[in-house]
């Protein structure tokens, strides 16, 4: 059985922009945020919109803010089935989600299907086969909840973007 998924400490939040660049040095000027590493064109091999297949390409920055870690997101197709387009139509922008870790994403998902949280869309991505999930909590919080399992890989890119904040000096904000 896995932890509950309400019971679990946020490890990021994340923002819909339109710009990631941008984005990620005005976090960086305004509330000292960073630095921060790009994804672009984040390609995957499964991708399910309540249950249907869809296209579903964005592009990424992370960056450490404070204790968590904060990332600019936007769609990169015109998709409109995308838990993007779940809360903003094109040209729109703000809070997306915030992410926590979960034994099992399968679990994950029917834990809070029985808190009476509806699936979103599910996801693995093609490098790395990370699988991840948008639980819709937009009636509730406001945002999606993204879910997924703390393997070594993922883990491992969360330590390394929250070693790059200590110390930082605010140069070499945008990295590859």
């Amino acid at each position: 059985m896995p932890n509950s998924p309400t019971n679990l400490n946020v490890v990021q939040i994340a923002y819909h922009v339109a710009d990631i660049r941008v984005a990620a040095l005005d976090m960086m000027q305004k509330f000292g945020a960073g630095p921060f590493f790009f994804n672009e064109n984040i390609q995957l091999a499964t991708a399910e919109y309540h249950g249907e297949p869809t296209e579903f390409v964005h592009s990424s920055a992370f960056g450490q803010w404070g204790d968590v870690m904060v990332e600019m997101t936007r769609q990169e197709n015109d998709g409109g089935r995308t838990p993007y387009r779940d809360m903003y139509k094109k040209g729109e922008f703000g809070l997306h989600h915030t992410a926590i870790f979960v034994d099992s994403v399968k679990g994950g998902i029917e834990d809070f299907a029985n808190k009476g949280f509806e699936l979103s869309t599910y996801c693995v991505t093609a490098q790395g086969g990370v699988e991840f999930a948008y639980i819709d909590a937009t009636q509730t919080l406001g945002h999606m909840i993204e879910i997924y399992e703390p393997s070594p890989g993922l883990t491992g890119f969360y330590d390394m973007v929250r070693e790059a904040s200590i110390g930082w000096d605010g140069s070499d904000p945008l990295r590859g």
